[in-house]
């Protein structure tokens, strides 16, 4: 009995220090977890962060949830054939221009010194093409000459295919609000090509009392009947917000993204053959009602019952 006492006190002794020890172990745990959480998401450089305003992503469940029933997925691109749309009265349409957006809708990049070798190397295995590219910066050196930024550059799967199969029905623009010393470099590489028409840098975006660097497509065209912009970031088109396409913010930490081929082209296909794309998004997108519940109102777009019933 003496023993079994002398156990039972050694326990009410010993139990709190275990406790303690299991309670430090687990605070350290929680902290390398925190840790390998961020070295998976990738941190997005400084340079793209200065480059683009900061914004709440959309996720694709919050477009959905305006409507009362989602609308119908587009069919696979190799399902949607391509033909000159034709009007009413016998004539052709004009080719669609659709306005692309740079980062996180075309490609996305990090700085090359802030870059987890994790991050690289898993991308490299899911097959993601990548490349390594100097970009003059704002930024001055202390002489005064122009610094220079390195930085790695991951494209979104499917990009030159994307790019090949929309420029054989629909007009080319590059907007990004990127600043011209990253992003011409950038769209060089990525187009070599030429198959963008026009390209427009961050000097040619606006700022509005509601958000910096809006895209205003009225810059482009007057005519916004025959006109799309896709942007991960859907307060760009805020001016515009029949005529925008918000698509899914795409990250080297996900690598098996399949937006442009199987989501964003056939939906651009499909847009090819309408006289006016507004009223096709905005049974899509219903991004008015999206923007209302952002607080931006919709005083400013002309016109809008009179699209959206054509």
């Amino acid at each position: 009995m003496a023993e079994l006492a002398q156990a039972a006190a050694a326990a009410d002794v010993y139990a709190p220090r275990t406790l303690q020890v299991w309670r430090t172990l687990l605070n350290w745990l929680g902290f390398f977890f925190q840790i390998f959480v961020q070295i998976i998401r990738g941190t997005p450089s400084s340079l793209l962060s200065s480059a683009s305003p900061q914004f709440k992503p959309l996720p694709l469940v919050e477009l959905q949830d305006l409507d009362e029933a989602p609308p119908p997925s587009p069919p696979p691109s190799s399902a949607v054939p391509i033909s000159p749309a034709v009007v009413s009265d016998g004539g052709l349409l004009d080719k669609l221009t659709v306005v692309l957006d740079l980062d996180e809708t075309l490609v996305c990049a990090y700085e090359t010194s802030s870059l987890p070798n994790m991050i690289r190397n898993q991308a490299t295995e899911a097959g993601l093409n990548w490349f390594e590219l100097e970009c003059v910066s704002s930024d001055k050196e202390i002489e005064g000459k122009p610094k220079i930024n390195y930085v790695t550059v991951f494209e979104r799967p499917g990009l030159h295919e994307f790019l090949k199969q929309l420029s054989q029905f629909a007009n080319l623009v590059l907007f990004t609000a990127g600043l011209e010393g990253y992003a011409r470099p950038l769209v060089d590489r990525i187009d070599a090509e030429n198959r963008f028409c026009l390209r427009l840098y961050r000097p040619s975006t606006i700022t509005t009392e509601y958000r910096e660097h809006v895209k205003d497509l009225q810059c482009i065209s007057k005519d916004l009947c025959r006109m799309v912009i896709v942007d991960n970031n859907p307060f760009s088109f805020l001016l515009q917000p029949l005529n925008g396409i918000p698509c899914i913010p795409f990250s080297a930490g996900q690598p098996y993204d399949e937006q442009l081929l199987e989501v964003i082209l056939p939906l651009l296909k499909h847009l090819s053959q309408q006289k006016d794309v507004r009223p096709v998004l905005y049974e899509r997108f219903h991004m008015p009602e999206w923007f209302q519940k952002h607080g931006i109102p919709a005083s400013g777009w002309t016109n809008f019952e009179g699209i959206i019933n054509k």
